[in-house]
């Protein structure tokens, strides 16, 4: 059942990468990128579940918090146009 989950968690993903690729604005496309690493992020704490292994929940949340700044450093980027003002 965990792995129909992740498999579906999976094609959303590319339906988001399809935002990614033809988003008509930035905003959309940073937007989709978020979803899609969500998704991503979810599929592998789920995957951490079925395997029964923690390491997998160890890089779920490392990724997330790189997440987390990847995108703040975006929006301050696109917001303004560069990083050091």
């Amino acid at each position: 059942m965990i792995l129909a989950i992740v498999m579906v968690l999976v094609a959303a993903s590319a339906v988001g990468f399809w935002r990614v690729i033809i988003g008509p604005t930035v905003g959309d496309r940073i937007v989709a990128a978020d979803c899609i690493s969500i998704l991503l992020t979810v599929a592998i704490v789920l995957l951490g579940l079925h395997y029964r292994n923690a390491m997998f929940l160890d890089v779920a949340l490392v990724y997330a918090i790189l997440l987390f700044a990847d995108i703040l450093v975006m929006s301050k980027y696109f917001e303004q146009g560069e990083l050091h003002k």
